[in-house]
């Protein structure tokens, strides 16, 4: 394999790779390479770079894992829906691979999918996504990163900053709204009854 750049970006550990045009993965191809690197969070945008990115300290890792517990409690008793962990790699409509911190499918659209389908990258944009705000994370990428999901197909996301203890609250067709240091987010009217406890995250 030949690569034709490579950079690493001071505020954030994350190495950055261009392929394009040396080298282009399809879907399948990408998800193989990750099978073969799986110590390494890789994510790809829609221009095709490969985004390699180092662990999370242990205070993200525990605010993430609370994320994930919460929504993941939620959705077992709904039933209306998936909830995934920041495992897992999802295919939007521009092509980019995404890993949200945390993130929710409805249940008819995961059922749509083939058993193959649900074994890869799942091929959707998710419903609903949360991304929490790392000391290592600059504001704007994590801003940017929203925007494109919400105009992939997410009907909600939030971004988490515990830096500086707000929200960020995205919809489609709608600016983003601030809130300032909540104590609970609910996600009606699309998740039903999952309200937040941001006290563990913020």
């Amino acid at each position: 394999m030949v690569v034709s750049e490579a950079r690493i970006e001071s505020w954030n550990p994350a190495v950055v790779v261009k392929l394009a045009p040396l080298v282009t993965f399809d879907d399948n191809q990408l998800f193989d390479f990750c099978q073969l690197n799986r110590d390494l969070r890789i994510e790809r945008d829609a221009r095709g770079v490969l985004v390699f990115r180092a662990p999370v300290g242990g205070q993200s890792s525990a605010r993430n894992l609370e994320l994930g517990r919460q929504l993941a409690n939620w959705a077992a008793s709904d039933d209306t829906g998936i909830a995934f962990d920041s495992s897992v790699g999802f295919i939007l409509p521009n092509g980019a691979l995404r890993s949200p911190d945390a993130a929710w499918l409805r249940r008819e659209r995961w059922d749509a999918l083939s058993a193959e389908q649900r074994e890869q990258f799942v091929p959707l944009c998710p419903d609903f996504v949360v991304e929490v705000r790392s000391p290592s994370d600059r504001l704007p990428p994590l801003q940017r990163r929203l925007r494109e999901l919400i105009n992939n197909g997410a009907q909600l996301g939030w971004l988490i900053d515990p830096l500086r203890r707000t929200v960020h609250v995205y919809r489609p067709g709608a600016a983003p709204k601030l809130l300032l240091a909540p104590r609970e987010l609910s996600a009606e009217p699309l998740l039903p009854g999952f309200r937040l406890d941001l006290g563990p995250l913020l």
